[in-house]
């Protein structure tokens, strides 16, 4: 975990950062978060970031008063301060300090945190997976702090000898991973993920990329829903997130998929995305406050 984190306007230890008893992030989880990664010294993705996270802010009526330029300053501070070029970097925004009270509080602050922790990229990893019943609120498109949903899925996966889990909805389709965004490719060759036009799933940053990417090398991409049966049947499966990029799922439910190994595609495109985040011209990007 980080030496240094940064709570409400100041840098301190992460031994002895701490928020109020009262905060509603932890009383009602009120709140909601994002993670970014750090890779050779850049943070990646940053302005999606900040709009996905300025979206969950909204629809949820709480303001946060820092810019995106203030933001990304703190994010190199910290990277600065922790002598990190490669990790995960965790902003949390909450509604504040109040009473506890259902209502929303008047005149109250909201609360920033933001913790970076150390990390590697550059090896592709694998997972085995299970499936479990998608039983999340019906606004996954915020990306809220409320995530026992979440947990319970994990934790049921360690249970039963398995990595992660993919979560599918009352029709049987796979809705998403429990902190991932899905993808198979079929028998056809063609790579599958489920559309992000409606609130039924996270619209993950590092599938927008991926998605932009596969565009530019003209590999082909239909955005629909596919059944676990077919997860099961298909050449490859993989997951993808900010934290985890791209990674090979090679078995569901005890099924092995494809061969038991990371499949070609999969593979060529964790490559793709890793020249992506490594292209030099990122350490020329700046970000302008909006």
């Amino acid at each position: 975990m980080s030496r240094v984190s940064y709570v409400n306007g100041r840098y301190m230890p992460y031994g002895s950062a701490t928020v109020s008893i009262e905060d509603r992030g932890f009383q009602f989880a009120d709140g909601v978060y994002g993670a970014i990664a750090l890779i050779n010294g850049c943070f990646i993705d940053v302005e999606a970031h900040f709009d996905r996270l300025e979206h969950s802010l909204g629809d949820l009526k709480i303001s946060l008063s820092k810019s995106r330029r203030s933001l990304h300053l703190v994010m190199h501070e910290l990277a600065r301060r922790n002598r990190l070029k490669n990790g995960f970097l965790y902003i949390q925004v909450t509604r504040g300090v109040a009473h506890r009270d259902f209502k929303f509080p008047k005149n109250v602050k909201s609360t920033l945190v933001i913790i970076l922790c150390s990390g590697s990229f550059g090896k592709i990893a694998v997972k085995k997976v299970i499936t479990v019943p998608d039983i999340r609120w019906k606004r996954r498109d915020i990306k809220t702090t409320a995530l026992i949903a979440q947990v319970l899925a994990k934790q049921t996966a360690v249970e039963k000898g398995a990595d992660d889990a993919l979560l599918f909805d009352n029709s049987g389709f796979i809705t998403e991973g429990a902190s991932s965004n899905a993808w198979i490719i079929d028998k056809d060759d063609n790579l599958l993920t489920r559309p992000a036009k409606d609130a039924m799933i996270l619209k993950g940053v590092t599938r927008n990329t991926l998605l932009r990417l596969c565009r530019e090398k003209n590999i082909r991409v239909i955005e629909r829903p596919f059944s676990v049966k077919e997860a099961y049947q298909a050449k490859e499966v993989f997951i993808t997130g900010s934290t985890s990029l791209v990674v090979p799922v090679v078995e569901i439910d005890g099924h092995k998929i494809g061969n038991g190994k990371p499949g070609v595609l999969t593979s060529e495109l964790f490559k793709m995305y890793m020249v992506y985040a490594n292209d030099p011209k990122r350490k020329q990007e700046r970000w302008n406050e909006k």
